[in-house]
């Protein structure tokens, strides 16, 4: 049992969580303005991960020698493949429905999720199989105690807290930032004030694809093997992550992925199965004891 709650399993955990987050974020931030759940956001984790694979490739003969550049070239590129796909899914699939019922949206972000894992699978140069992520940064291990520390680790939870900081600014301080809460609040009185209300969405997608994009880099560093099936599995998690913290709360939404992150490696730790299933039966306690989950608030519909 020691074993279990030891410091180790406290690390992989934020590391996991790190991870969560910046998926969820993707999540809370679309349902916070546009209220749909974009069920297509696993796959922009996917999308981010082999821009990223791709991108070390093209870079790593350039840059020979320079890890922490070679890092930052494919980190950019990560987020681009992610916010790219993000945009398009948005104009092509999102847009033509904003004022449709919900439920069509819904059916549609399944089918886009579909849609993307599919291609991926069958265009000749990706295919349905794993492949190996390369070591864009040499693994480094410093031992504390009874517990390793990665240089990944370390990493991981730097760039999520790099990212999430200045989304947080980027939110609270900037002028689009205050045009995203307006719209979040009340679409009808945003646009009244001049704002347009479909850039503001555009944003809000490309800064949460960018978001799942770096999730997707991340993933690659530290669990290496990549596939176009890697985002379903996250992609849900996050989502309960969100769910758990107060969908369309963006402190809710990193509360709930780091409570996910250790919850589900102590519980791997225990039992690999309890550890896979550990998200789906918080979903279902957060559902029915308080389902606008920790730091969600209850807002009475509009009549």
């Amino acid at each position: 049992m020691g074993s279990i709650f030891s410091l180790q399993q406290i690390l992989n955990g934020l590391q996991l969580g790190s991870i969560y987050a910046l998926i969820a974020l993707g999540y809370t931030m679309v349902y916070g303005i546009v209220r749909l759940i974009n069920f297509a956001h696993g796959d922009f984790f996917m999308i981010g991960a082999y821009a990223a694979y791709g991108s070390f490739y093209m870079f790593n003969a350039l840059v020979a020698g320079r890890s922490g550049t070679l890092a930052f070239l494919v980190l950019l590129a990560a987020m681009i493949g992610g916010a790219s796909i993000a945009y398009l899914t948005n104009k092509f699939a999102y847009k033509p429905l904003r004022y449709k019922p919900k439920l069509s949206s819904l059916i549609t972000a399944i089918g886009v999720s579909m849609f993307i894992e599919y291609f991926f699978s069958a265009l000749p140069a990706i295919g349905p199989s794993y492949r190996s992520f390369p070591d864009i940064i040499v693994r480094k291990e410093i031992r504390l105690g009874n517990a390793v520390i990665s240089n990944l680790v370390i990493i991981d939870l730097a760039v999520a807290a790099i990212l999430m900081v200045g989304l947080t600014l980027l939110v609270r301080k900037t002028t689009l930032g205050k045009a995203m809460r307006a719209v979040s609040q009340d679409k009808d009185a945003a646009r009244l004030m001049g704002i347009d209300i479909e850039k503001v969405i555009s944003f809000t997608f490309m800064v949460g694809g960018a978001f799942a994009g770096a999730a997707g880099l991340l993933a690659g560093m530290t669990y290496p093997r990549i596939f176009p099936y890697m985002g379903i599995l996250p992609g849900l998690k996050a989502f309960i992550a969100a769910v758990l913290g107060g969908i369309g709360n963006i402190p809710g939404a990193m509360l709930g992925a780091y409570i996910m992150g250790i919850a589900e490696t102590f519980a791997s730790a225990y039992n690999s199965l309890i550890g896979e299933g550990i998200a789906f039966a918080i979903l279902i306690l957060v559902l029915l004891i308080r389902p606008r989950g920790l730091l969600g608030e209850k807002i009475a519909d509009k009549i």
